[in-house]
């Protein structure tokens, strides 16, 4: 068994977010190919996004540090540090308002 630290994670992949050219980072803490979960820490720093998008099917968001905005066709949610978002079962987009850190959180259907 593997532990991490999603605090040192966050403050790492905020870190590489800010130098690179795209404005994110993000590593796998759990998961791949042979799980039917997945789990990806997500840095994002403000005014960055991951663009409108599939949903992935069941899904969570669960922030770290900063403030983010799940957007969907109808509904808008803010979050800040500790809440738990779910993702809308339709496209939707992700804004970090500050630099922030997030757990995406997949079951994958097979």
């Amino acid at each position: 068994m593997e532990n991490s630290s999603l605090t040192a994670l966050a403050f790492q992949h905020l870190e590489l977010a800010r130098e690179a050219s795209s404005g994110r980072s993000a590593h796998t803490v759990y998961g791949g190919h042979e799980h039917l979960l997945r789990q990806t820490l997500i840095a994002l720093i403000a005014g960055e996004s991951l663009e409108e998008h599939d949903s992935p099917g069941e899904a969570t968001v669960q922030v770290l540090s900063g403030r983010v905005r799940l957007i969907g066709a109808e509904h808008l949610w803010d979050g800040t540090v500790g809440d738990f978002l779910i993702v809308p079962a339709e496209r939707h987009s992700l804004e970090a308002v500050e630099d922030s850190a997030m757990l995406l959180t997949v079951a994958l259907h097979r």
